[in-house]
């Protein structure tokens, strides 16, 4: 039996129109707390924070205008990164489709003011535009960071209906974000078989590697490991669904015990990388430590199939034991969190149903980040209806910071013992 969500919403905020399973993105914050960008199809974005009013933070939503995006216009997807150090600034990217009579006429903007002063003020940002039409109907919008040389740099990736990933990089000679060949810097990302709907392209911190997956329309679904020197494929794994895959996720999952043997010193593998594969038709499914098995050890998550499909999804920590969680958004209402159950030897570990917790409308796109800047992240949920921001409960969570800091002091006493002897 699935428990009781242990997040509260603490404020609503209603789109003009409804939104999309790409309308959400988070917006860095400079030297303050972030906010979230949500877009309705129908050419609008609303501005979300939290505001310092009378001492007390309260939530605050607002429209902001955007340049160049018709009244008529549908927009498809949007995102938003600070640009890698030393560089300063907030770029942010929207893909609409604007009605021409005859003919849709697809546009990618791309906001970024180089103003020194205004580089994070977003109303500033959002009358700095570059207009790119394209020539294909445009998808997911998303960012990476790749090392060109020894420096860093982020770049913006879009998924098309051509079937393509199209790789935007500023120019730093002229200020000016320009479409350039993917192939140099994502060589994974070639001979797609169908339109892409999600692609999660994950560092690994310390290795100088990645780990790229993507979905597409047909079901299919590639994870690719990679060197980012190269950058070259050290590693591709794929396999074919039976109906659209709506999300893939990369994160590491704690590994079996006894299991960091069996990598034969691969450090990159040991950490466990597992895959998170959600259907529209079918149940959603986790493919255990990728590097070591490729796609072929896969954990079901059971029940992912009973609430219509899976649209959204996110892997975090939201109970605050350092062990992560599944989260998935269903069209059937439903938000569904599932946690991992390691064991050692036959059965291998299992995910189970933690709890669930019934919106008001479908669920389409969702985002953890700390809204407030008190350390504690918010659960963002775009549904049909509008924005939801959800918080965690201050009881049960001072409750658990003071498990933590005892185990913490009990720890370090039995060492001080140990050391004594």
């Amino acid at each position: 039996m699935a428990g009781r969500c242990p997040l509260v919403e603490d404020s609503f905020s209603r789109l003009a129109s409804q939104s999309n399973v790409y309308g959400l993105a988070a917006l860095a914050g400079g030297e303050g707390p972030g906010g979230l960008l949500a877009a309705a199809l129908k050419g609008k974005v609303i501005y979300f924070r939290y505001h310092d009013l009378r001492q007390r933070l309260r939530p605050v939503a607002r429209e902001l205008q955007f340049t160049y995006i018709p009244v008529d216009a549908e927009i498809v997807s949007i995102d938003s990164f600070p640009k890698s150090p030393p560089q300063r600034g907030l770029v942010v990217g929207i893909t609409f489709i604007k009605d021409s009579g005859d003919k849709a006429s697809p546009f990618l903007n791309i906001y970024c003011d180089y103003e020194p002063g205004s580089e994070y003020d977003l109303d500033s940002v959002a009358q700095s535009c570059l207009n790119l039409e394209l020539q294909f109907t445009p998808f997911q919008l998303c960012h990476a960071e790749v090392c060109v040389g020894d420096k860093p740099e982020t770049v913006f990736l879009l998924s098309g209906n051509d079937p393509s990933i199209h790789l935007y990089r500023e120019n730093e000679g002229s200020h000016q974000f320009e479409e350039q060949p993917v192939q140099p810097l994502f060589p994974e990302l070639q001979d797609l078989p169908s339109n892409v709907l999600w692609l999660d392209v994950c560092n690994v911190p310390g290795a100088g590697q990645r780990i790229t997956a993507f979905s597409c329309q047909s079901g299919y679904v590639r994870v690719a490991r990679v060197d980012r020197a190269g950058p070259a494929v050290l590693q591709s794994w794929s396999i074919q669904q039976d109906g659209p895959v709506s999300k893939v996720l990369v994160f590491p999952l704690p590994s079996e015990p006894g299991a960091g043997t069996a990598q034969g010193g691969d450090a990159v593998a040991a950490r466990g990388y597992s895959v998170l594969v959600t259907s529209t038709i079918e149940l959603s499914v986790v493919y255990r430590d990728v590097l070591t098995n490729g796609l072929g050890d896969q954990l079901i998550l059971p029940a992912s199939d009973q609430y219509d499909s899976v649209l959204c999804a996110l892997v975090t920590d939201v109970d605050f034991d350092g062990a992560r969680e599944i989260l998935l958004g269903t069209y059937g209402q439903e938000l569904l969190c599932y946690k991992y159950s390691g064991a050692a030897g036959n059965p291998p570990g299992e995910f189970r149903l933690l709890w669930t917790r019934r919106f008001p409308s479908p669920l389409l796109s969702m985002l953890y980040a700390d809204l407030t800047a008190d350390g504690l992240c918010e659960l963002a949920v775009v549904c049909l209806k509008g924005l939801h921001v959800l918080q965690h409960s201050l009881e049960p969570t001072a409750r658990r910071v003071l498990e933590r800091l005892r185990g913490e002091a009990e720890r370090r006493a039995r060492r001080g013992t140990v050391a004594e002897a």
